[in-house]
């Protein structure tokens, strides 16, 4: 985007010289690139029309007075999103297939021409999920004071009028209104579902797919037109000079076509080192106070921000519970000497009671949990291997299996697994955790522990399991 701002308050009022040219019959010269007059792309007259129907309170950017803000540190933070945003997206994407779409499990389940190409999620590493998620909602996290001081680097233009005096500047201010208003979207509902703050009345997956996909579209757009620009401005000064600039030796970046340097600068009252600073201090400040959940150990305790951070206690069962027996509306009686467990396959079922699965081969797997919303655990659980249970009512090798919960409701009451997530030597049905059994909240009497998988998807209160061929 290039041109000059109006020489004055409304840029409609002719100057005395081209009066004076009308006067004498003389033509009026064309716009000269550098000079003050504004240079129209087609069609000319709309975009004329557009500026001079200013709405109150745009077109005043000399309000915004500060000596820092410019092209070269709108780049810096540039830069900063230009290589984090495209691994919060991709994270974000490889989770959205590891919920297993092609089983309609994730949410949303119809997407049309959005939806991805569809995979069966490994099982291993083990940790798999617990880094894509861990990085997608850390990474976001750690991201949020380089978005908002993007966002003040690039204030002024927010205000300008016009918005565009051509169908290319069109086309730059919509995909910044994309990914400006996507980013905030997704860092604004991302931050609500870790709280567990659901102000919105929407389901969270659906719109944060959907907003993802206005944000990549618009991040994709942006960088299109903007790369050559930021690339342009980070050569135009030195980060090593600017490192060593003071606060009173701070000066004003020199005037730019995109109306970022303020026109009537003030005094600095920090420098730019400051400012960065500033910034990434911001940035490892929320990284400290989130990592933990995700990497647990000594970390954890740091983990202030976040409801499912911190540890719960010490015994066997006191680690993170996402969802609890109470929410999910499961009585003592659905889980006490009555409970049993339907495998099916084919014209085949077997009924088990919790005293025949326990004196079953067991076997024991140290895997981590995690969860959506970024927090993750490792515990040793010990169960049953599904192999075994798909070996017991003759299917060894089935194509799939569902799962099912006594949880009545929900969007999370059955599971589908892959062929891959049943036959793993670590897949469990498991009646312990490290040694004793499971608590209420954590699945009693079984739950379902799968390496890589989901949080949701390690279905608790198991009350069946079909073995499939499709």
């Amino acid at each position: 985007m290039s041109f000059a701002e109006p020489s004055t308050g409304e840029g409609s009022a002719p100057s005395e010289h081209s009066a004076a040219s009308r006067r004498d019959d003389t033509p009026t010269p064309e716009p000269v690139p550098g000079d003050d007059t504004p240079v129209y792309g087609f069609p000319a007259a709309l975009w004329r029309a557009v500026e001079r129907h200013q709405p109150p309170g745009l077109g005043r950017t000399h309000a915004w007075r500060s000596p820092l803000r410019g092209p070269w540190l709108t780049s810096m933070f540039g830069v900063v999103l230009l290589v984090a945003l495209p691994v919060v997206i991709l994270t974000g994407l490889l989770d959205y297939i590891a919920y297993g779409p092609q089983f309609a499990q994730a949410i949303p389940a119809e997407v049309g021409w959005l939806r991805l190409p569809g995979f069966d999620w490994p099982t291993r590493p083990a940790w798999l999920f617990r880094l894509t998620q861990g990085l997608h909602v850390g990474l976001g996290l750690v991201l949020i004071p380089v978005v908002l001081a993007k966002l003040w680097s690039e204030v002024p233009r927010l205000f300008t009028w016009p918005p565009a005096r051509s169908l290319a500047q069109l086309m730059e201010r919509v995909s910044l209104l994309m990914l400006v208003g996507g980013i905030l979207f997704e860092l604004v509902t991302g931050v609500l579902n870790i709280q567990y703050d659901y102000l919105f009345g929407f389901s969270f997956y659906t719109a944060h797919y959907y907003g993802g996909w206005v944000f990549m579209a618009g991040f994709l757009a942006h960088v299109v037109v903007k790369l050559p620009t930021m690339l342009t401005a980070l050569r135009s000064r030195s980060l090593r000079a600017e490192l060593r600039t003071t606060r009173a030796q701070t000066q004003p970046e020199p005037p730019d076509p995109d109306g970022l340097v303020a026109t009537d600068p003030g005094r600095p009252t920090i420098s730019r080192r400051g400012a960065l600073a500033l910034v990434g201090g911001g940035s490892l400040l929320v990284a400290v106070l989130t990592v933990g959940q995700t990497i647990g150990g000594f970390a954890r305790g740091a983990a202030l921000l976040l409801p499912r951070g911190r540890d719960i206690g010490g015994g066997p069962n006191d680690f993170q519970v996402n969802r609890t027996a109470l929410a999910a509306a499961i009585k003592p009686a659905d889980t006490g000497g009555g409970w049993r467990l339907t495998l099916k396959a084919a014209e085949k079922t077997i009924t088990l009671d919790r005293a025949e699965l326990a004196a079953m081969p067991q076997h024991t797997a140290t895997l981590p949990i995690a969860c959506v919303e970024g927090w993750s655990t490792t515990e040793t659980w010990t169960g049953l291997r599904l192999r075994d249970l798909a070996a017991l009512v003759g299917f060894p090798e089935p194509h799939s299996a569902e799962v099912r919960s006594l949880e009545s409701h929900g969007s999370f009451n059955r599971a589908v697994l892959t062929s891959g997530q049943v036959l793993d030597p670590d897949s469990l049905l498991a009646l312990r955790v490290n040694g004793a059994d499971l608590s209420a909240d954590h699945g009693y009497p079984a739950r379902i522990i799968v390496p890589a998988l989901p949080g949701v998807h390690n279905t608790k209160w198991v009350a069946s399991i079909e073995f499939r061929r499709s």
